[in-house]
């Protein structure tokens, strides 16, 4: 119940969009989930049962190898929904997801998620250009990896992340960003070094502290900028319901 009265799904970006009577027809589905640091979604080829609607918690989607390796393809926060596949026809994925950042999601069982998209209504449209918007991430996050720095990937992948959460204190090991960007740790312990020397964060065991975002924005490459102004013009227009603007905004 503690937990119940402090989480809304008007803290979903998505949710927050759907007219009244579109969210009222979906609210009583929703079920609060506690997120777990590294609890599993989905794994590679598994069939989805539930949509993701992420309001304190992150997760990160990864594409792995069939020696293990794996690298994060886009992350997931407040923005968005995990578990496109669903609507866009394929019920699989070849991807992961697993939970970056401990919180909560309201969850929604994939036959009530494909009836109302199916109604082609609002929900539809919303889920339609936030797919473009995580395509465009994924993306971006594709060329960063392969033409941009460990130091310049770290600067993308902090900021984003601050973006999906109210905090700047991250709890984050940096293996775990390793994993995330698919990198050495030795590069993420020098590239994280240097943002510490710089001033720009502050890095113990397990926590990292954004102390300027300006210049954590001035250090990354173009990618960042480019996955924030696509998310941000294709929701441009969204008008968010009445009883959910003290929330979102």
């Amino acid at each position: 119940m503690a937990i119940a009265s402090l989480s809304s799904p008007n803290q979903n970006h998505l949710l927050a969009a759907l007219p009244a009577a579109e969210f009222d027809a979906v609210s009583a589905h929703l079920d609060l989930v506690p997120m777990p640091l590294g609890k599993m979604l989905y794994e590679p080829g598994g069939q989805l049962q539930h949509a993701y609607f992420p309001t304190t918690s992150i997760v990160s989607l990864h594409y792995v190898m069939e020696s293990g390796a794996s690298a994060e393809t886009a992350g997931v926060g407040n923005e968005g929904v995990v578990g496109i596949s669903l609507f866009m026809g394929g019920n699989t994925t070849s991807s992961s997801a697993v939970v970056q950042t401990a919180g909560h999601a309201y969850r929604l069982e994939r036959r009530l998620l494909m009836q109302e998209f199916n109604r082609a209504g609002a929900l539809q449209r919303l889920l339609l250009r936030y797919t473009q918007a995580l395509i465009t991430q994924m993306a971006q996050t594709a060329a960063c990896n392969r033409h941009h720095s460990v130091e310049q990937q770290l600067c993308r992948w902090l900021l984003l992340t601050l973006d999906r959460q109210p905090s700047s204190e991250l709890v984050m090991t940096q293996e775990l960003v390793a994993s995330m960007l698919g990198v050495r740790r030795e590069g993420i312990t020098e590239a994280a070094g240097n943002l510490q020397r710089a001033g720009f964060i502050s890095y113990r065991r397990g926590h990292i502290s954004v102390l300027d975002r300006a210049g954590l924005e001035s250090s990354a490459c173009e990618c960042y900028a480019v996955v924030k102004k696509e998310l941000g013009r294709l929701l441009s227009d969204v008008e968010y319901r009445q009883d959910a603007l003290t929330i979102v905004r």
